[in-house]
């Protein structure tokens, strides 16, 4: 008969390299996010005292002037960046939903964007997530306990356009991300949409963005590059934002979430929530 002490040591003697792995494998995605974020910081300039002037709203279309309007404060900063903590729940191509919680940053002229996230799958397992754009290049990793790789894409021109498009639509959280003066062009559609237009070393994205009565943005819509297989196909794209708050002298949405237009109609993969906002200049 095996000596109990036996019997408890083996189990620890199989999962203990298991267990320093994992831990090894996420010490590793920290560094390598705090790189990135790093990289990020060096190409952002340096703090200026600029602030928001109703002036520079002149010649805009009516609905961007109602939404800077309804959204912006006179003499307020022009905020550069942000940092965003969010929790939600996505999916993919209609798998179960799964619960976030992810670290945004994102940066306007230039525009760089990084999303931190974690999904947790069993007890002390998550996928880890990171997505975003940084100086004409888009990046999507996904790995289990940030060590099995699920997903790994970086430096496609699909990519990078997918990316900064998301940049544009997520500025609904940096306002003033948006104005003329962070690089976005206007173009007027009729008096409850508008044309927005982003450039940034070598690429450029466009989409439609759809404004309330109230002035608020609702909406965005776009062809946006979408992964299937090993590639990539256009797909309509919709973001939608609700529940407005004020924060930092600014009225954001708390919530959002995005679709695809698939063949069925629309298909909602992502779902979240805005818990804290700190914005820098």
């Amino acid at each position: 008969m095996r000596h109990p002490s036996r019997l408890l040591i083996a189990p620890v003697v199989l999962v203990a390299p298991c267990l320093l792995a994992v831990a090894g494998a996420r010490l590793a995605w920290t560094r390598a996010t705090a790189r990135a974020l790093a990289a990020i910081r060096a190409t952002t300039p340096p703090h200026d005292d600029a602030t928001f002037q109703r002036a520079e709203l002149d010649g805009l279309p009516a609905p961007v002037v109602r939404y800077f309007t309804r959204v912006l404060t006179p003499g307020q900063p022009i905020y550069r960046a942000v940092r965003l903590e969010q929790e939600g729940t996505m999916r993919r191509d209609g798998d179960r939903w799964l619960p976030f919680t992810a670290t945004e940053v994102m940066t306007a002229s230039p525009p760089a964007l990084l999303w931190d996230a974690r999904m947790p799958m069993l007890p002390l397992v998550a996928v880890h997530v990171r997505d975003g754009y940084h100086a004409g290049r888009g990046e999507m990793l996904a790995r289990v306990a940030g060590l099995v790789p699920l997903v790994h894409q970086r430096g496609t021109r699909a990519l990078a356009d997918g990316e900064l498009l998301r940049v544009l639509a997520e500025g609904a959280w940096l306002p003033t991300a948006l104005l003329q003066r962070a690089g976005v062009r206007w173009s007027a559609i009729d008096d409850g949409t508008a044309r927005a237009t982003l450039s940034d070393a070598g690429v450029t994205v466009s989409m439609t963005v759809h404004f309330a009565p109230t002035g608020e943005l609702t909406r965005v819509t776009a062809l946006r590059h979408r992964a299937e297989g090993d590639g990539a196909i256009l797909t309509p794209f919709e973001g939608r934002f609700a529940d407005y708050v004020s924060i930092a002298g600014m009225r954001i949405p708390r919530r959002g979430e995005v679709a695809w237009q698939l063949a069925d109609g629309w298909t909602t993969y992502w779902r979240g929530t805005i818990t804290r906002a700190d914005y820098m200049r």
